[in-house]
């Protein structure tokens, strides 16, 4: 087991995981994931699309305190005003499950979050994707999981940080694959069609690499 492995592993042992909306195994994965990427040394920040409270915020944190020697900025985005209304591209055998307004949660128990996990806040972006402007994002991306849950939402998200992604630099996406949100792979697919980039599925995270 390397360094940083031992290094990730040991913070989801060690620390609550705050919402039921991660699992164990997905955030080691996608800690594992930021710990490539800083192990390869890649160019520019690390972004959140979809923080919430801070669930994976918090982790993403914490491995940065830890194996981060460049103090990169890390940069979250959410609404905070929980889930958009659906789309026809959302359309689901889930019927009414995830309905507009679930999962809200504000700014200030965020930052509540990490004061109280002791850690620094990071950069928090109040706004619906779809609503982001280039000026918001970092010029250079090395790191950015997407957690929208909705079509719009991670097309939204894709357009804004794929341009700014460096090469070798890593995407996560939540919700990959998954029959009750069904709009996050049609995104992937859409976005990514007449390419040869490669989408790996992890459990239920996509995983890529830009190339």
């Amino acid at each position: 087991m390397s360094n940083n492995e031992y290094s990730y592993n040991n913070l989801i042992n060690n620390f609550p995981i705050i919402s039921d909306q991660m699992t164990k195994n997905r955030l080691e994965i996608i800690l594992k994931n930021l710990s490539i990427t800083l192990d390869n040394k890649v160019n520019g920040d690390i972004v959140e699309f979809g923080c919430y409270n801070g669930t994976t915020s918090l982790f993403i944190r914490r491995l940065l305190n830890v194996i981060d020697i460049n103090n990169r900025q890390f940069h979250v985005y959410d609404s905070f005003e929980g889930l958009p209304p659906k789309t026809i591209k959302d359309a689901s055998v889930a019927g009414t499950e995830f309905k507009a307004g679930e999962l809200k949660t504000s700014k200030r128990q965020l930052i509540k979050n990490f004061k109280k996990a002791g850690l620094k806040t990071p950069t928090i972006h109040r706004s619906w994707f779809d609503e982001l402007k280039e000026k918001d994002i970092p010029n250079s991306i090395a790191f950015a999981f997407l957690d929208g849950d909705f079509y719009y939402s991670i097309l939204s998200s894709l357009n804004l940080v794929w341009p700014k992604l460096s090469t070798n630099g890593r995407l996560v996406i939540d919700d990959f694959d998954k029959s009750n949100l069904p709009g996050v792979t049609r995104a992937i697919n859409d976005f990514f069609i007449g390419t040869d980039q490669r989408v790996i599925r992890q459990d239920d995270l996509a995983v890529i690499v830009k190339s």
